[in-house]
């Protein structure tokens, strides 16, 4: 897989978290954009349409279920994977997001670099 054709959006409302995942999957050359909030992450996805979108749940204008939903009710978006980045992780959260909304995987924080870099190219790699 070539992982430099890939571009990631990062919808997190932590700019810490965002500048953390670029740093993690840059040096992989994958391209990573933040978005700041669910609002601006639902306009981005849909201008830039991205490869794969990590998407943090809790945020203060629009949560992340609520931007999932719109994106995948959405003909030009709904095919882009979603890997759910939260710190929401009980085992309930993750049987929603995996089995119930169908995201394509869900990762804990906080998590390992090898953690986010495995998930992003088995989405990535399962999608393609």
């Amino acid at each position: 897989m070539n992982a430099k054709l890939k571009n990631i959006l990062c919808v997190e409302d932590e700019p810490e978290m965002i500048d953390l995942m670029r740093l993690i999957l840059g040096r992989r050359g994958f391209e990573v954009k933040g978005a700041s909030g669910g609002i601006e992450g639902l306009r981005m996805i849909r201008e830039d349409l991205p490869d794969l979108v990590l998407l943090d749940l809790m945020m203060p204008d629009m949560d992340g279920w609520e931007v999932y939903q719109q994106m995948k009710a959405d003909e030009k978006t709904k095919h882009i994977p979603v890997i759910v980045v939260t710190a929401k992780a009980q085992s309930i959260d993750k049987v929603l997001g995996l089995h119930i909304a169908k995201v394509d995987d869900y990762l804990a924080k906080p998590f390992s670099p090898q953690d986010l870099l495995s998930s992003v190219e088995r989405v990535l790699k399962t999608k393609s």
